[in-house]
């Protein structure tokens, strides 16, 4: 039989241990990071990564999308809001409103990529076939619009794979390629996630979709773009988001309220440091200056 005074102690340890970790934690200053699928793995590896060499600090990631994070900016119950696209005019309006002044951060680069199934012909695309794939008015709906036959397509029709409207990436793609004024086509089949995306085009030869290139694996491919017939034709990399002359190319950023300052400004500048980007690099995007990493 188990002694009371067994009892006693193992309760009194547990109460112990737990008072501990509670005080721990309550030491801990916490960071809200919200927003952008595009981001989510890298601000998840910077979080982690820091969490390694200051653990007084610990940076809570969420995704949810770009409208996500934004909409905590704008509500003031974030202090890191993730952004795949600049915040609009109305927007910032909105956080003005409510006593909020979000400051932008370019935090990484990236080339918003085309991608399509390896057994796809195609190499190169134009902004305009690409807009009459995507496009409420465009009139290819069959690859053989494009010329060619996908092996493993059996009816040769396109599988038009795009973002649901709360995504930045889905924001910035429709303005750049379909323009200001553009609106999708209808039956596209809309992703939660930028890899959702890249993974049912995966698995899906007839499948065209957009995502961001940290995304990117082995088992699609990723044309080259040009802006119209006849110009460059640049292919999405590092490099190519780096001097920007993809022409799909964007900054990721994460928006503060007001100048960053304590543990927010620390971290930051921490993820902004050679170390930081290269964790960015090492997540397939490009630093928003030019690193050596290991």
């Amino acid at each position: 039989m188990i002694s009371k005074f067994l009892l006693t102690s193992v309760s009194f340890a547990v109460s112990a241990f737990l008072a501990a970790s509670s005080s721990l934690a309550a030491d801990r200053t916490l960071i809200q990071n919200k927003g952008s699928d595009t981001l989510v793995n890298v601000a998840q590896s910077w979080a982690e990564e820091y969490g390694k060499i200051n653990q007084d600090v610990a940076v809570a990631v969420s995704g949810g999308g770009t409208g996500t994070g934004i909409a905590a900016m704008i509500a003031g119950t974030v202090d890191l809001a993730n952004a795949s696209r600049a915040m609009s005019e109305k927007e910032i309006k909105q956080a003005e409103a409510n006593g909020h002044k979000p400051v932008e951060h370019t935090v990484a680069l990236d080339a918003l990529a085309v991608y399509l199934h390896p057994a796809n012909p195609i190499g190169s695309m134009t902004f305009q076939q690409i807009a009459d794939i995507y496009g409420r008015d465009g009139k290819t709906t069959m690859w053989s619009d494009l010329g060619v036959t996908v092996p493993g397509c059996q009816d040769g029709k396109i599988v038009v794979v795009s973002r649901q409207n709360n995504s930045g990436t889905y924001v910035y793609f429709k303005e750049e390629v379909l323009g200001e004024k553009g609106k999708f086509r209808q039956g596209t089949l809309d992703m939660n996630g930028s890899k959702d995306v890249v993974d049912l085009v995966e698995k899906t030869p007839c499948a065209i979709g957009y995502s961001g290139m940290g995304y990117a694996t082995k088992h699609v491919k990723m044309p080259c773009v040009s802006k119209e017939a006849g110009s460059a034709c640049v292919a999405p990399s590092l490099e190519t988001a780096l001097n920007k002359t993809y022409p799909i190319s964007r900054g990721l950023y994460m928006y503060t309220n007001g100048e960053p300052k304590g543990a927010v400004k620390t971290y930051l500048d921490w993820i902004l440091s050679d170390v930081g980007q290269c964790i960015a690099v090492g997540q397939g995007f490009a630093p928003i200056h030019a690193v050596k990493c290991k």
